[in-house]
């Protein structure tokens, strides 16, 4: 004789197809959400990246302004321009590239000027990294906590004359 009505064995196969149709839409959530957040991390690298590669050429723009700077540039420079790497971006070389017209604010023709200038680039695109922090995914969040800190550095390297 066989049973009619509701078994055990039929709830559980019930419930499990059912289940097992909600997996996919779970799924594609899920990736929806991942190609989201990797779609955020890449406009943020690329933001960050230009912020970067505007600073390179702003240490090019002095340097070329001011060639007796060049020693004492051109290590920071070539440092900015592995957080442009790091970032996925164009390093645009590891040494000064011929002068490029400026963009941003011309460069002084004063050379402690100039210097000053340079640090409070540095120390903005510093803050932006720092600022980025907040919503960065913890891989990002420590590349930039790092150029944050260097940027830092090359702050204080710009501003106390015994550098270099």
């Amino acid at each position: 004789m066989e049973r009619t009505g509701t078994t055990r064995r039929r709830v559980l196969m019930v419930t499990g197809a059912a289940a097992a149709g909600t997996l996919p839409g779970c799924a594609g959530g899920a990736e929806t959400a991942a190609a989201s957040r990797a779609k955020a991390e890449a406009a943020t690298r690329r933001r960050l990246a230009t912020a970067s590669g505007a600073l390179r050429d702003r240490y090019d723009a002095t340097i070329a302004r001011h060639p007796g700077l060049s020693e004492r540039l051109g290590a920071l420079r070539a440092s900015v321009a592995e957080h442009v790497t790091a970032l996925g971006g164009a390093s645009g070389g590891g040494s000064p590239a011929p002068a490029r017209p400026a963009a941003a604010a011309p460069v002084p023709a004063d050379e402690r000027a100039a210097l000053a200038a340079l640090a409070q680039a540095e120390r903005g695109t510093a803050d932006r990294h720092t600022a980025a922090l907040e919503t960065a995914e913890p891989e990002l969040a420590r590349l930039l906590a790092s150029l944050a800190a260097a940027g830092a550095a090359h702050v204080y390297l710009l501003t106390h004359r015994d550098s270099g």
